[in-house]
């Protein structure tokens, strides 16, 4: 389980429906000049992807400034390629010894294991080894593992083997050639963070992508809700349907991200830690909008791995995310309290609209 994206980057996935009216009256104008003024965007690179901002604030560029500090404090902390990093650190030392960690990465993942225990382990950080084993990393040869490599890696891959001491402020892999990798969690954990600084430094208008995961704060200067696409997986330059949100993280995972083909058969990196394959329940995407950004990029990628039936099952269950889903036999299907804000666009495409209720 790693990255999960939902939109390409070169159409940001968000589509900020603005513009002004031909006649405005003078207040709107004076906001329009106001607001303006303010905006401040900023493009950057981090955690092996591309991350946007948009803000209103007077300060925009300081603060701007300020939030990517802060993904490259996390980045430091959390990455599983920087050799120096505290997760790399955790890594080196399986089956060794316990590894000293700063509040930040005990908490996230404290966080993972919580959501794996949620979703029946449906989301592993412990998967590494398996995904190493497919080739989805960074400088991977991406190719179809033999059984017998699997299976002799899949016990590496117990999340009951990862030992949190918060007393000592450290963590342990208990066994020789295990790893963890926060791939699918630590951009939300990001979001969250960055999204609480702007907003103790008064940002109360924004709009951010950490590749593709979407955070807002507020609402457009206008009042306006903030529209995001949810990409049509068989068709980058398409979407399914528009999600008008405020104060909330929109978070996709789908196997049409990420893959490769061989002998035929295309193999996606959203791995089953049951079976160590690529996930098969007949999902294309999940996409998950919670106030809550870490929780959401866990579920968005074990609510895949679990199918829709399991899925929607969780989400009846809960009471702090909502969900859209697109199937493979053609369906996009939103959870009642989604439906409230969501607006279908594929039926040109041939895809059926749905809701499930609780």
């Amino acid at each position: 389980m790693k990255r999960k994206k939902i939109v390409s980057i070169l159409l940001s996935c968000i589509f900020i429906f603005g513009g002004c009216a031909a006649k405005r009256e003078e207040a709107q104008e004076m906001l329009d000049k106001s607001s303006e003024k303010n905006l401040h965007e900023m493009t950057t690179f981090a955690m092996d992807t591309v991350m946007q901002f948009t803000i209103y604030s007077e300060n925009g560029e300081q603060l701007l400034t300020d939030a990517e500090q802060e993904i490259r404090r996390l980045e430091r902390l959390l990455s599983v390629t920087m050799e120096d990093s505290e997760i790399a650190q955790l890594n080196k030392q399986a089956g060794i010894s316990a590894v000293s960690l700063s509040e930040d990465t005990l908490t996230v993942l404290t966080r993972g294991k919580e959501i794996g225990a949620l979703t029946n382990q449906a989301f592993d950080i412990a998967i590494s080894p398996i995904v190493k084993a497919w080739g989805f990393t960074t400088d991977g040869e991406k190719h179809v593992p033999s059984q017998e490599t699997l299976e002799s890696l899949l016990p590496l891959t117990k999340i009951d083997d990862l030992k949190i001491d918060e007393n000592a402020s450290s963590a342990e892999l208990l066994k020789k050639g295990m790893a963890v990798d926060l791939g699918g969690i630590a951009k939300g954990y990001t979001s969250d963070a960055v999204t609480a600084l702007l907003k103790e430094k008064g940002v109360t208008s924004g709009l951010f992508s950490l590749g593709g995961n979407i955070s807002s704060i507020g609402t457009k200067p206008d009042g306006e809700k903030w529209k995001v696409a949810i990409e049509n997986p068989l068709d980058a330059n398409d979407y399914v349907g528009l999600l008008e949100v405020q104060d909330c993280s929109v978070i996709t995972s789908g196997g049409y991200q990420r893959y490769f083909e061989e002998n035929g058969k295309r193999y996606h990196h959203i791995i089953d830690s049951n079976t160590g394959y690529p996930a098969d329940k007949g999902l294309l995407s999940v996409t998950i909008i919670s106030k809550d950004g870490t929780k959401a990029d866990g579920l968005s990628t074990a609510l895949f791995v679990l199918g829709l039936d399991k899925a929607v099952s969780l989400w009846r269950n809960s009471n702090d995310f909502e969900a859209v889903f697109v199937t493979e036999d053609g369906r996009v299907i939103a959870t009642e309290g989604a439906a409230t804000f969501f607006t279908f666009e594929g039926r040109d495409n041939d895809f059926e609209y749905e809701t499930v209720k609780r």
